[in-house]
């Protein structure tokens, strides 16, 4: 069986110069912090993102239903209170600057076409975009922060099951990857371990 591709993870470091790179003075560069925090903190695949419609995020409750998924299965997912209350702030802005409450969570907000879904497309050239001017040296794509938030949520818990439960993966399988990424982490900090500063 030939051995999975690791795939390409943000640092801690990474992410939040990611985060810092959209202009929060313009209500597009507040949408796409929103759209970036939320697919990091809940592995949202490019699709999910944005197909999300507001009739699926509980903003009581932080509940967030991912109607049919891959596989044709829905899921649920929650978000804290910090990413609530920015959701809840997007949807003011979103609400007020469109004039009426839309369906979609992540729209169009130029002129002539507010409320249209976001398109795919001009989210994978942003998450680009936003990753160069942060200096940040990898090959970047919209799916990478689904990777980092499955590998900081394994990181966290320990707990591989769960991550396979938020992802929405049918096989285990194909979750087990991401304890290979920990792993090969584990070596690098153990090899280089008081290496050399202790003596017998």
């Amino acid at each position: 069986m030939p051995k999975r591709k690791i795939p390409v993870v943000l640092t801690e470091e990474e992410q939040e110069r990611l985060l810092e790179q959209p202009n929060p003075r313009y209500i597009t560069g507040e949408r796409n912090y929103v759209m970036l925090k939320l697919m990091l903190c809940t592995g949202l695949r490019l699709a999910e993102a944005v197909n999300l419609k507001w009739q699926d995020i509980n903003l009581t409750s932080g509940k967030i239903t991912v109607r049919e998924g891959k596989g044709g299965k829905d899921r649920n997912l929650w978000i804290g209170k910090e990413n609530l209350e920015l959701i809840r702030n997007w949807k003011e802005k979103q609400t007020e600057k469109a004039g009426e409450s839309l369906d979609y969570v992540f729209t169009s907000m130029s002129k002539g076409t507010v409320g249209n879904k976001i398109n795919r497309r001009y989210v994978q050239d942003m998450v680009k975009r936003y990753a160069e001017k942060a200096g940040i040296d990898k090959n970047i794509s919209p799916h990478t922060l689904r990777h980092t938030f499955a590998t900081d949520l394994y990181r966290e818990t320990g707990k591989i099951r769960l991550v396979q439960k938020a992802l929405g993966h049918a096989d285990l399988s194909t979750t087990m990857i991401y304890t290979h990424i920990v792993d090969d982490e584990m070596e690098e900090a153990l090899k280089n371990f008081r290496n050399g500063k202790v003596t017998g």
